[in-house]
């Protein structure tokens, strides 16, 4: 019997799916819900709709776009996840009877390309996890439900996309009546590091002062060492890991060589004793039966607690431990440490040499030094730029950058989508545990 009434209340749903597509005119204005601003223009090929997330940052897209061509829909909160909701309650939900309506094609067996009302659809949400999760059930969506939109369109041998992810700057940086609009941290860590070498040098023990280019070059392989660094302190501590790179030559013939494994831990704990010295440390020596060889294991003072770090033949021959190594021998032009940032030219009769202890500190007095006089804001949320900032970064066609969306690889996507939004539990929860550790971007 339970057969029997779902299959029924299929067939329902798959009828009003049908009414409501033919009810609603593709270019029939009067039929367009009253949360969309639409554009005045009437040919599909020159239109774009913004789906944006928030009313907030609605109303400023609404302010803030080209009216002749740019269409506005504000969405309110978390559109329904439609690889898990049935037909029939994904229908009676507002916000995507409000999208199926808007854009004109109709969904699933319904969908004609054909009246496709907007050939730019661009997603616009908040830069932060709930925007992401948001960009998430609507790509679903559009996945399921008007695939055509997310596949390549291909007329008179040109290729066309009609989905679109929108960048929003992260961070506005001011000074004076100057304003720079920057993507993200890695654009932001460049844009200081041009500031902050400007007219400096550094000078490390045994090696030349290194200014200008070069020394940009340098820092930005610092930079590199330490988002990786970040990475790996999710699984094993940083700090440690950083000490032994800076310390010893740890390998795996090392960890099989009882000798040199004893100076190698002697080593590392002098660096750690002198680097956090405030905190508890003990640096012992363990048997690694599993590869035939021993192992470091630290147990460093963090927040209160003891944490355990495991230096053994897996870490060490991993990938991530060749990069790091590999980085630290590039920017090993620094000189050894202590590092004395100096000001050249003019300025350097006045100016003050300062001093850092590591590579790590030497990039962090640059951005500091870099960052004196400015104004950095970091953005949250859309709603957080008012309609002419929104319209200058994001909506300008001559300035903002979009993301195409394409599934070139369907059988790749469907995997993704099944096992991230569908119902199944246990490979969601495998995903998560193989991928979780390398997840960059968070929002914590």
């Amino acid at each position: 019997m339970a057969k029997v009434a779902d299959a029924a209340r299929a067939r329902i749903a798959a009828r009003k799916a049908r009414e409501t597509v033919r009810r609603k005119g593709a270019l029939d204005s009067a039929s367009l819900p009253g949360k969309l601003a639409d554009c005045q223009e009437r040919d599909p090929e020159k239109c774009e709709l913004y789906i944006v997330e928030g009313d907030s940052a609605g109303g400023s897209a609404k302010q803030g776009r080209d009216r002749r061509y740019q269409a506005i829909l504000p969405l309110r909160g978390k559109i329904l996840n439609v690889e898990k909701a049935r037909f029939d309650k994904m229908l009676s939900s507002v916000e995507i009877a409000t999208m199926i309506t808007a854009i004109g094609t109709g969904i699933h067996d319904e969908f004609d390309i054909n009246k496709l009302r907007y050939h730019k659809i661009i997603l616009m949400t908040d830069a932060d996890v709930d925007g992401s999760h948001i960009r998430t059930l609507l790509l679903t969506f559009f996945y399921r439900q008007m695939h055509d939109v997310v596949a390549r369109q291909v007329a008179d041998g040109a290729t066309r996309h009609h989905l679109y992810i929108a960048q929003p700057p992260l961070y506005r940086l001011k000074k004076g009546k100057q304003e720079l609009y920057l993507k993200d941290d890695a654009s932001l860590d460049a844009h200081l590091l041009n500031l902050g070498t400007e007219g400096v040098s550094v000078r490390g023990g045994g090696s030349e002062p290194v200014e200008g280019t070069r020394l940009k070059e340098l820092l930005e392989k610092v930079l590199a060492y330490r988002r990786l660094l970040a990475k790996i302190d999710k699984r094993r501590d940083g700090r440690v890991v950083d000490a032994t790179l800076a310390s010893t030559r740890l390998d795996a013939q090392v960890l099989r060589d009882p000798a040199r494994l004893e100076q190698a831990r002697a080593a590392l704990e002098a660096a750690l004793r002198a680097a956090v010295p405030n905190e508890s440390l003990t640096v012992a020596v363990a048997e690694d039966a599993e590869h035939g060889a021993e192992k470091l294991v630290v147990r460093l003072g963090h927040n209160g607690a003891l944490r355990e770090t495991h230096l053994d033949h897996v870490f060490v021959t991993s990938p991530d431990w060749a990069e790091l190594a590999k980085l630290r021998n590039e920017f090993a032009g620094l000189g050894r440490a202590p590092f004395a940032l100096s000001p050249r030219g003019e300025a350097a009769a006045a100016g003050a040499v300062q001093e850092a202890r590591s590579p790590l500190d030497l990039v962090d007095l640059v951005k500091r030094a870099a960052s004196k006089g400015l104004e950095i804001q970091r953005y949250k949320g859309l709603g957080e730029m008012n309609p002419e900032q929104l319209w200058s970064t994001t909506m300008d066609p001559e300035r903002r950058t979009l993301l195409e969306v394409h599934a070139d690889d369907v059988a790749e996507a469907e995997t993704m989508f099944t096992t991230l939004m569908g119902d199944a539990v246990e490979p969601r929860r495998e995903f998560i545990e193989k991928n979780a550790l390398d997840a960059t971007n968070l929002d914590i």
